[in-house]
């Protein structure tokens, strides 16, 4: 089986799924490190490993150019090419088509666009976009959808919600009648769109159930709506996505974004959030962001997060690492990824066992209770 609701909390859509795939199976709520180009930017796989990784996530449209499906097929695919053996996701790539918007044309074909790397032009169909999943070979792949600015108008907005409905029929079509080409089964995800607009996001969702995916994303969000804007539309959708499929919200978020999106009853996240911040010298911890540039750490020789247990938490202090980020050291990077990292498994980890307990409120109430103090000081 795919897929199970292992437990649902008595006050809220909040819920403990199980998703098995060949390559493993993982419990949700889940958070998926993004590893866009076939790596987490500035942590390995065996950290991966350690921080407590279950999947993450791959984007067909950097993959298709660099290092290519050519080089992927002889590889055997994304799992031994870069040396991880847990169950992958990835994007269609249709967001990085749609924000290089000088550079590419929608048609209802599909999207030709001129890569970024040397200018040179390619047209991603929804059939092709399977294909070169098949190559890549994840274990949950993403049909090609349109992404629209925010805000953006009514009329066009109900003719995106159109073309993404009918190349999410052509997907599946294609994907039914294709293979898995590494003897693994590959499962194949529908994006809901229709902006910040009640009744296109029900008018997609509805039309995409009829379709029967493996599972159903939340797409097109996080792209500079106000957050209450952003749950209200996450809650509304919800009603009108399938209750035996996982739900799976693209590209957020920020903790309190994860909690309140658990509570509406989404299984899946992906955000470039937790690694990016560490990169530029911010740390997620218990009692909120730490920015570890900052002078006041200078002298300080504590653990920079009592409460997460990371590698980087156990073994350095913010003095040590303000020292590496303000020499410019590599390591810096990776120490603040991989806390990072293990603060978002942290996040999802505690959220299943207290939905398991029926405690879910009190457990996101305590929470951000405690992580919004040191901001608030």
């Amino acid at each position: 089986m795919f897929f199970d609701v292992l437990s649902q909390d008595s006050t809220t859509r909040a819920r403990v799924c199980e998703i098995t795939t060949d390559h493993g199976s993982f419990q949700t709520p889940i958070f998926m490190p993004v590893g866009t180009q076939g790596t987490v930017k500035a942590i390995e796989q065996r950290e991966l490993d350690e921080i407590g990784a279950k999947i993450i996530l791959g984007n067909t449209y950097h993959l298709y150019l660099r290092p290519c499906t050519e080089v992927l097929e002889a590889a055997g695919g994304l799992h031994k090419f870069m040396n991880w053996n847990k169950p992958i996701l990835t994007d269609s790539g249709g967001f990085q088509v749609f924000s290089l918007s000088a550079l590419r044309k929608i048609t209802d074909e599909g999207a030709e666009f001129k890569s970024h790397l040397d200018g040179s032009t390619h047209l991603f169909t929804p059939e092709k976009v399977v294909d070169i999943q098949r190559v890549i070979g994840s274990d949950i792949m993403m049909v090609l959808d349109e992404c629209l600015e925010n805000p953006a108008e009514y009329e066009k907005v109900k003719e995106s919600v159109s073309l993404t409905s009918r190349w999410a029929k052509r997907s599946k079509d294609h994907f039914d009648k294709t293979g898995e080409r590494y003897g693994k089964k590959q499962f194949l995800f529908g994006i809901i769109q229709g902006s910040t607009f009640n009744d296109l996001r029900k008018a997609s969702a509805l039309e995409l159930a009829e379709m029967d995916f493996d599972g159903y994303a939340i797409g097109g969000l996080a792209v500079g709506e106000e957050n209450s804007v952003m749950y209200d539309i996450v809650e509304h959708t919800i009603e009108y996505m399938p209750q035996n499929k996982p739900r799976y919200l693209m590209g957020v978020g920020t903790p309190e974004d994860l909690l309140n999106a658990i509570e509406r009853g989404v299984d899946m996240f992906d955000c470039v959030m937790p690694t990016r911040n560490a990169r530029n010298g911010t740390m997620f911890t218990s009692t909120g962001k730490l920015r570890l540039r900052n002078l006041e750490n200078r002298l300080r020789f504590d653990s920079p997060d009592e409460e997460v247990e990371s590698y980087t938490s156990k073994n350095f202090t913010p003095a040590y690492l303000r020292h590496l980020f303000i020499s410019d050291e590599m390591l810096a990077a990776q120490l603040a990824t991989i806390h990072n990292l293990r603060f978002y498994m942290k996040l999802v980890e505690d959220s299943r066992q207290a939905i398991k307990d029926q405690r879910f409120l009190e457990y996101k109430r305590s929470f951000l209770e405690k992580y919004n103090s040191l901001n608030s000081k």
